[in-house]
């Protein structure tokens, strides 16, 4: 999703492979032995990180400043912390069945302490980092998405009134909508989409 959103902000053209990962294509696992999505290939190298990814399309085009160079630093950190440590909290508050050494309550809990963080900035200034988006905002957005849709009538009621906000914006926006449309499942030998 965050890949996507950014090769679309950079209106950047590519083929798009839309996949089916119960039915992995013989050129995906080719290109990537890590077998998951997403996969860029480009002038013969793979790439197959979504962040990575990201910055590739913005390094070619970057219309709406995303890669703001002063804040690097900053947009590097934050999301480093949401790849490394809150996704992980994530993914045993979703799964929580499958992490039966605490509960889901526990799980939710360490994921809060990120979303608070992730209020006071918002309080702040209404994007992350500053007064306009940058690759930070598209980055956290679909993990943020994901611990929201947990369990969404919390998410609705807690004490995340500016974060609530901000994620309801990137959901309504042109951007996100563009993306989320569904494209037929690529086939060997097969025409492909121009995304």
């Amino acid at each position: 999703m965050r890949a996507r959103m950014a090769i679309r902000k950079s209106n950047l053209e590519i083929e798009l492979r839309e996949v089916d990962l119960k039915n992995k294509p013989k050129a995906m696992l080719q290109a990537s032995s890590k077998a998951t999505v997403p996969v860029l290939i480009h002038q013969n190298s793979i790439t197959d990180e979504s962040l990575d990814i990201m910055l590739w399309a913005l390094q070619q085009s970057d219309p709406g400043n995303w890669l703001i160079k002063q804040h690097l630093d900053k947009i590097h950190s934050l999301i480093k912390f949401n790849d490394n440590i809150f996704k992980i909290h994530l993914d045993h508050y979703k799964y929580s069945d499958r992490f039966p050494q605490h509960s889901q309550l526990n799980y939710r809990k360490k994921g809060e302490e990120f979303l608070q963080q992730l209020e006071e900035r918002l309080n702040t200034h209404t994007f992350l980092i500053g007064s306009e988006p940058c690759l930070a905002d598209i980055a956290l957005f679909p993990f943020i998405r994901q611990f929201a849709y947990v369990d969404i009538k919390w998410f609705e009621h807690s004490p995340y009134p500016k974060l609530r906000m901000w994620l309801q914006s990137w959901l309504e926006s042109d951007l996100f909508k563009s993306i989320m449309r569904k494209y037929p499942v690529w086939q060997e030998n097969q025409q492909t989409t121009i995304f």
